[in-house]
């Protein structure tokens, strides 16, 4: 059935030409009716010239230089004119079908603000990807996880999780957004630079009443680690550091003042357990992500003020466990969402 889906699939591109001539195929094949929008971060690789070359109909837009994921979109989003736009990573296959139950569910409801589909590994199609798999989550200390992924653990995928629900937040894999709530809440936090920015903006957007859903009727594959690998030093100072920012300027209450002493030591017990696996630069990485963090405490603080003077409620908690995730995971050994009990 081909439909007029109003929708943008932008893909963002850096020296990524393995991965285009890997995953664009099948984007192309089976987005019929979207518009496909290649944002270029400043590549030096050939990959621009081979999409012009081979996929001319696609539409590129370059920016001037690699300023990481958040601006990257939001640089390259500002000329997108259709109701919805796909962020889709370049690491991510496709299936038959994916856009229309995504855009039914957009269209379902105007306060959806974003979707996303089941996500599973294109390593082992039978399990779960890390990034997002059937919804994300998040627990009372501001640690994110998934239906069907707890930190590093990812299930296989039985159907379990095929349920189309509320979630907390989308992943931004593959995310359908409506432009009209990206660009009212200010699109990407820039200083987030990449991991865990979509968070925030699911965050941001609760806070306004929005709502966010996975629709597991549309299925994607993710290769992961196409950036920075799982084990990278450089992830870990970003997850961590934006783990901080994350919970710092999004708890608009007086609770943040006894989670963020509860996260502090939380994080530096993961510095010893890198420590004591031999992990040295990931409990470097740490210790650089808190540093990075009160660095810029200051302009935390004025996010933070500016969050509570435009959003005057929190987030239901019926969205958030509240319990930790950290001691659900790493104490009681529970590793598959439908025995948290949430």
């Amino acid at each position: 059935m081909h439909l007029d889906f109003n929708t943008t699939v932008a893909i963002l591109n850096w020296n990524g030409l393995h991965h285009l001539r890997t995953f664009l195929p099948s984007v192309v094949k089976f987005s019929q009716g979207a518009a496909i929008l290649l944002i270029d971060n400043a590549s030096t690789d050939e990959s621009v010239n081979w999409v012009r070359q081979t996929y001319p109909s696609i539409e590129i837009t370059i920016n001037p230089s690699n300023k990481g994921f958040t601006i990257g979109y939001n640089l390259g989003l500002q000329a997108v004119k259709t109701k919805y736009a796909v962020l889709l990573n370049s690491d991510v296959e496709v299936s038959e079908g994916w856009l229309n139950p995504l855009i039914a569910r957009m269209e379902s409801d105007i306060n959806v603000a974003a979707c996303q589909p089941k996500v599973l590994s294109f390593k082992n199609k039978s399990k779960f990807e890390y990034a997002g798999a059937s919804g994300g989550f998040i627990d009372i200390l501001g640690y994110p996880f998934c239906r069907g992924r707890h930190f590093d653990h990812c299930e296989i995928d039985n159907g379990q999780y095929n349920t189309a629900i509320e979630v907390f937040w989308v992943t931004g894999a593959c995310m359908m957004v409506r432009m009209s709530a990206y660009h009212a809440h200010y699109g990407l936090e820039e200083h987030f630079f990449a991991h865990m920015e979509e968070i925030d903006l699911c965050w941001r957007w609760q806070h306004a009443g929005y709502k966010l859903w996975v629709e597991p009727g549309s299925v994607v594959y993710h290769l992961g680690g196409g950036t920075l690998h799982e084990s990278s030093p450089r992830k870990t100072f970003l997850n961590f550091r934006n783990g901080l920012i994350l919970l710092f300027i999004n708890t608009l209450g007086f609770a943040l003042f006894w989670k963020i002493p509860v996260r502090l030591a939380l994080d530096g017990a993961a510095g010893l357990m890198f420590l004591s696996k031999g992990q040295v630069a990931s409990c470097i990485a740490i210790i650089r992500a808190h540093f990075s963090f009160y660095g810029k405490l200051f302009y935390w603080i004025s996010k933070r003020k500016e969050n509570k003077r435009r959003f005057k409620t929190e987030v239901k908690p019926t969205l958030i466990f509240q319990k930790s995730i950290v001691f659900s995971y790493f104490i009681k050994g529970i590793k598959r969402f439908s025995d948290l009990g949430f």
